[in-house]
């Protein structure tokens, strides 16, 4: 007898409220495996594939690609017992219960919400009020598979295989990936030519005949304005400036560039702040710490944030116990960081617990700013860009590098006294590489 199971939307251990479907790697009649990735889902915080929990064969989705569903809704069934004999297939359980009572194995950290749904009907499908067992089955009508992977990048049919940049690409475009024919995965080359050559616009975004463009807030976009909200306006943020002769550092740097050790490393002015960040916040760990209601909450590790943007928007993935790694390893850390945020590849694990952040603003050119404080930490700093300006030395003019930093914190975890220290300390060691030492 055939053995239906409901796969719900799992919660990724991230507080996740919804996520929309990006793309399905299978249809209704394919066999799937255990662990075999069957959708790719995006987050409030990042891409994800999840695997299937049951070898069987797929006999319905329950949502569509560019959907979005909340945590706990059904997404899929499958027939786990395919070569039983027939029956009326029952009601999908309600989506709290889908995982329980189908002795679904959860991913690990995953676990279904509560929620209330209604399950759509099905397309296709014979369903009967009642049915006696010696009643003829109705079978469903049979779904048509493409003889080739071609048959599924025609234009107008099956969304094509592509990587979130890709797809946040061709949407920032206006390009339709269903106008792509192809033979494989869209790349971002196949959607600039695409653009160039004037494809269909999407659905999304809505152009109106005012002139204005509405794009659904969603994804990242969403989860990042809300959380910066919650910060604003839930901790007391102060912002203290300073303003440092970096020419040392920059010499160091180009020494280093030689050096055997590092030859094969690329050292960036990020790099020695991220290295300063850890030594300063052992001589002043309240920088480090969290506000937890009725007590404060002290880290002896730091887990640092880096602040990305990415074409999905703006992530900050972190990189584990900074403060035990060289400046050689810290270098290597923010160097894969960045790669793996600009493939959009961070996972949401990478991107949770962390301690302190830096953002650099610098990259684009931008001297300095006020940032806003992650939710869960106490202070943020802003690293602004490397400039070439007059300087005193010596009581004498001279063109030096000078760089502004700012560092925003929680007045509630840490006086001025403690923050001036901190962003001092930091300074003091950009300025002089060699005050490491007394650290």
């Amino acid at each position: 007898m055939p053995d239906f199971k409901v796969f719900p939307l799992p919660d990724t251990a991230e507080g996740l409220v919804d996520a929309e479907i990006l793309a399905w790697h299978i249809k209704p009649g394919d066999e799937v495996a255990v662990n075999q990735i069957i959708v790719e889902i995006e987050t409030a915080k990042a891409a994800v594939e999840l695997p299937c929990p049951w070898a069987g064969v797929v006999t319905e989705l329950h949502a569509e690609t560019g959907q979005t569903v909340n945590v706990g809704e059904p997404i899929v069934t499958i027939d786990v017992d395919p070569g039983g004999a027939a029956a009326p297939a029952a009601p999908a359980p309600a989506p709290a219960a889908a995982a329980e009572s189908n002795g679904q194995a959860m991913l690990v950290g995953y676990g279904p919400k509560a929620a209330t749904t209604k399950r759509r009907a099905r397309k296709g499908a014979a369903v009967a009020a009642a049915v006696q067992p010696a009643a003829p089955v109705v079978e469903p009508e049979p779904i048509a598979v493409p003889d080739s992977p071609a048959a599924l990048l025609t234009p107008g049919g099956l969304v094509p295989l592509a990587k979130p940049p890709v797809r946040k690409l061709a949407k920032d475009l206006g390009v339709d990936l269903r106008s792509l024919a192809g033979t494989g995965v869209i790349t971002r080359e196949d959607v600039h030519r695409a653009a160039s050559a004037g494809a269909p616009l999407p659905t999304v975004p809505v152009v109106t005949s005012g002139g204005e463009r509405r794009v659904p807030v969603k994804g990242v976009r969403k989860m990042t304005a809300q959380a910066m909200v919650d910060s604003a306006f839930t901790a007391p943020h102060v912002t203290e400036f300073l303003t440092v002769d970096v020419t040392p550092m920059m010499t160091l740097r180009a020494r280093l560039k030689t050096h055997p050790a590092f030859r094969d490393v690329k050292i960036t002015p990020l790099t020695f702040a991220a290295k300063a960040v850890c030594l300063a916040a052992k001589r002043t760990p309240d920088i480090n710490a969290v506000w937890a209601g009725d007590e404060i909450v002290y880290k002896d590790y730091v887990h640092l944030g880096i602040a990305a943007a990415t074409p999905r928007g703006l992530i900050v993935p972190k990189v584990r116990d900074a403060e035990t790694l060289s400046l050689r390893d810290l270098a290597l850390a923010l160097e894969q960081l960045t790669l793996t945020a600009r493939d959009g590849k961070t996972t949401p694990a990478d991107m949770v617990n962390g301690t302190f952040t830096i953002t650099n603003v610098g990259v684009f050119g931008v001297d300095t700013g006020t940032p806003i404080i992650n939710p869960g930490e106490s202070a943020i700093l802003a690293l602004g860009a490397i400039k070439d300006m007059p300087w005193v030395v010596d009581g004498e003019i001279k063109i030096r590098k000078v760089c502004q930093l700012s560092l925003s914190f929680d007045h509630r975890v840490v006086d001025g006294q403690q923050g001036s220290q901190f962003l001092a300390d930091v300074g003091a060691i950009m300025a002089d590489p060699a005050m490491a030492i007394t650290y």
